[in-house]
């Protein structure tokens, strides 16, 4: 039999990120989503809603070793890559417990910041975010604004002279000095 041992010095244990969270969309988010949706909003809005959101990236089994008649041995778990038809791959993230179990059910939601799922993508390889592939709405964030939610940018709306209105990323004071390997317009489509 092992023999244990009794750990008595204090250890830390960080505490969750979200210890409110019940899985549901951020309400934020998910009005800016709806009106995308019915054209009442722009992709700017939706975009300035997740800055500050709470997503929930999916991570599920991935078969490890089998053993010589075929059966799981070993698994892992891994989050989630999705090809497009054009060859890109994006990162998959949800505003709620109910927009995830609506892609795939078995799979465990890890409640992570919109900046924190953004860094991931880029992390891993991805070219995008993809935020409820599985609906209602779907919302993609790639090229310069996922290198600027990775950076912890904001996104702020910029009135002109002539009366119009512009989205640009605005960098906060306390955080990176550039957002990495920005090139070109880093202005939101809308």
């Amino acid at each position: 039999m092992a023999e244990s041992t009794l750990v008595t010095e204090p250890r830390e244990i960080l505490a969750p990120a979200f210890p409110d969270d019940d899985g549901a969309a951020d309400p934020r988010l998910a009005a800016a989503l709806s009106r995308l949706a019915d054209g009442t909003g722009s992709y700017s809005d939706a975009v300035a809603a997740l800055v500050h959101a709470r997503l929930l990236v999916p991570v599920v089994a991935v078969l490890g070793e089998v053993d010589e008649h075929g059966a799981d041995k070993s698994s892992d778990m891994a989050t989630v890559l999705i090809r497009g038809a054009d060859g890109r791959h994006a990162l998959l993230a949800f505003t709620s417990t109910d927009t995830l179990q609506a892609w795939r059910a078995d799979a465990r939601p890890v409640p992570v910041g919109a900046a924190d799922a953004a860094k991931a993508a880029i992390q891993e390889g991805a070219d995008a975010l993809l935020v409820d592939v599985a609906g209602p709405t779907k919302l993609v964030v790639e090229g310069d604004n996922l290198k600027a939610l990775a950076a912890g940018w904001q996104l702020a709306a910029i009135a002109h002279s002539d009366g119009t209105t512009r989205a640009a990323w605005l960098k906060p004071a306390d955080g990176p000095p550039a957002v990495p390997d920005l090139g070109g317009d880093s202005a939101l489509p809308e």
